[in-house]
């Protein structure tokens, strides 16, 4: 299947008006070289469960970025311009070549001075995004999950992205930048400690993310960077809070701290690209894992405007 470009959304209707709008009533289709108001939103689904086939997890994070849409829709209007450039959809099997496509269009909304927003998807998404701002210095992420995904391996998975990151970072002649927030001691080998060592890696356990601490934590990451990729795995939520992952938590952080690491992102001034992955429509109760992510991303995009 090829990618997908812009549907219109669809959601609760009050009536005319901007006093009735809602993000389903304001979001413009965008392709690369339309114009756009800086600062402004846009959505970029990553519609692919590849790498977590490869990672021998739960397949069906293909389907996350319309379910995040569908709960995204009817929330009400953020306060900023919100475009909508489609999906990078992988259904062949060739997970790099949509992490390239992803890239591409990624790069095209920061050339515009617009925000990403990218819905994954599984993790294999953060190298996709990764990419889109691989050639601007002075990046770095803050990743918010229950595993490094710092695995080396001989091809991409959901487990490996910021292994390639560090990789092609230190190819670039690059420090690479990574912090992770929500760590699970129990749910990651040693080698993987001890490769997040190697590389400088700023840790925060899931049982010290306490709001104060995690908020603490994103201030410090910004601080160390000009622009930061904010990437949230959802199962680093209790499996109570997000029951729709590939690998639900059995701890978890609470999803105040997450908030907090939002909110001191986005006080930072240096929120360059917000990323939600491994969001599972098939294993969701309810809706509450999707509801969830949209509530997580309209807090950010509302707290920007």
């Amino acid at each position: 299947m090829a990618d997908r470009g812009f549907l219109p959304w669809s959601g609760r209707d009050d009536g005319p008006g901007p006093e009735h709008a809602r993000w389903h009533s304001l979001v413009r289709g965008w392709t690369p070289g339309d114009p756009m108001t800086s600062g402004a939103v846009v959505v970029v689904g990553f519609a692919s469960d590849e790498g977590v086939r490869r990672n021998g997890g739960r397949v069906g994070a293909v389907e996350g970025p319309a379910a995040l849409r569908g709960a995204l829709a009817s929330l009400s209007d953020p306060g900023v311009p919100v475009f909508d450039a489609g999906d990078v959809v992988v259904d062949d099997g060739n997970l790099e070549g949509g992490q390239a496509r992803l890239g591409r269009l990624v790069s095209g909304v920061l050339d515009a001075g617009g925000l990403p927003v990218v819905l994954g998807g599984g993790h294999a998404v953060a190298y996709g995004s990764y990419r889109g701002w691989a050639r601007r210095a002075g990046w770095g992420v803050l990743n918010v999950d229950a595993h490094f995904d710092l695995r080396v391996a001989d091809r991409a998975t959901s487990g490996t992205p910021f292994a390639q990151m560090a990789a092609a970072e230190a190819a670039a002649g690059r420090r690479f930048e990574y912090s992770v927030a929500g760590i699970s001691r129990a749910n990651n080998a040693r080698v993987l400690f001890e490769t997040a060592e190697r590389l400088g890696v700023s840790v925060l356990l899931d049982e010290d993310c306490s709001p104060d601490r995690a908020g603490a934590f994103a201030t410090e990451a910004a601080a160390s960077v000009e622009k930061l990729h904010l990437s949230i795995d959802l199962d680093a939520l209790p499996a109570a809070v997000a029951p729709g992952v590939s690998a639900p938590a059995g701890f978890g952080i609470a999803l105040d701290a997450v908030q907090t690491i939002v909110r001191a992102v986005v006080a930072s001034g240096k929120l360059g690209l917000l990323e939600i992955a491994e969001l599972n429509p098939r294993f969701d109760v309810d809706g509450r894992t999707a509801r969830t992510a949209a509530r997580l991303v309209d807090f950010a995009v509302r707290s920007a405007a």
